[in-house]
């Protein structure tokens, strides 16, 4: 790939501008231009201080921006490159190269050879801030925290020095997350408790018999010793999944957990149903001293970062 201020190296007609970007930037070979080219290119047309930011920033940390399992990004719709740029930056979007002007450029970003791109935190808010599914911006803020590739803390400091416009389902998703949710089904779980009225479970507490560790249920209600498992097609893929499923369930039963599997589609779909089999649960379960719990509760470091 060169741009046309360098010196170029390649006959005039073996030059083909890069499909859908600037005038200026173009393959040094025939085919359709690669997904770090579109990248590089983006990059080489917004200029010397341009950082990608959003969906290509997340898949350079290894994060696919999207619902698991579904095998799309929700948060790159039509191949769009997300640049971002000074406010004194004049050049317009074009192509698949969308400049963002902001006063809040990174002070510090990863490179890996011609690449600059946002830290996880910033490239989370930019890639979900657009978004208008509710379960779209979950996948991505839970994907992130769950892989442990930010904070909670470094979420929460990004939507509060961000801009207002479009943080309302960011705010709500970070919420969810803070209180131990860690996927888009378990916040739909979490959305059914809160409507049915039910006791507020304890979401992915670490479970343990002594010292060891038991099991980490997607939520848990101590008080009953009851255990709800948020199960989705895309955790059960493999049959491997489905053996790991089974075994955690039998080491919870053994302990005198109620174990209780809700799909997704019963979630949507059979909601007052699976409210009532959750109350059931809870009325005939009882407490197990001998299980202690570990909260994965942080919402208070939504609070500090708020503060810094």
């Amino acid at each position: 790939m060169r741009h046309d201020r360098a010196h170029r190296t390649v006959p005039r007609p073996r030059r083909r501008a890069v499909a859908g970007a600037a005038a200026g930037v173009y393959l040094t070979h025939t085919g359709q231009a690669a997904e770090e080219q579109r990248e590089i290119a983006a990059l080489l047309y917004a200029g010397p201080f341009g950082v990608l930011t959003g969906a290509a920033a997340l898949r350079r940390h290894g994060l696919p921006a999207g619902r698991p399992g579904t095998g799309r990004s929700v948060a790159d719709a039509a191949g769009v490159v997300n640049v971002l740029v000074p406010l004194t930056t004049q050049r317009a979007d074009v192509g698949f190269a969308r400049l963002h002007r902001t006063g809040r450029l990174p002070e510090g970003f990863c490179v890996a050879g011609e690449t600059r791109f946002a830290f996880v935190p910033r490239a989370v808010a930019d890639a979900v801030r657009p978004l208008t599914d509710l379960n779209d911006v979950r996948a991505v803020v839970a994907e992130a925290v769950q892989r442990r590739k930010c904070s909670i803390g470094h979420l929460a400091k990004e939507l509060a020095e961000g801009p207002a416009r479009g943080s309302g389902l960011f705010r709500r998703a970070l919420a969810e997350v803070a209180e131990g949710v860690r996927s888009a089904v378990e916040a739909e779980l979490r959305d059914l408790i809160r409507w049915a009225r039910l006791p507020t479970p304890l979401y992915n507490p670490r479970l343990l018999v002594g010292d060891e560790f038991l099991a980490m249920p997607d939520c848990w209600w101590p008080d009953s010793g009851v255990a709800g498992e948020a199960d989705s097609r895309a955790w059960h893929f493999s049959p491997d999944d489905w053996e790991q499923t089974l075994a955690r369930h039998a080491r919870m039963s053994s302990h005198g957990i109620i174990v209780l599997h809700i799909t997704a589609h019963r979630i949507r779909s059979q909601r007052r149903e699976v409210a009532d089999e959750i109350r059931r649960a809870l009325a005939v379960g009882r407490q197990l001293p001998q299980i202690r719990t570990i909260s994965a509760d942080q919402s208070h470091a939504l609070a500090v970062g708020r503060r810094r």
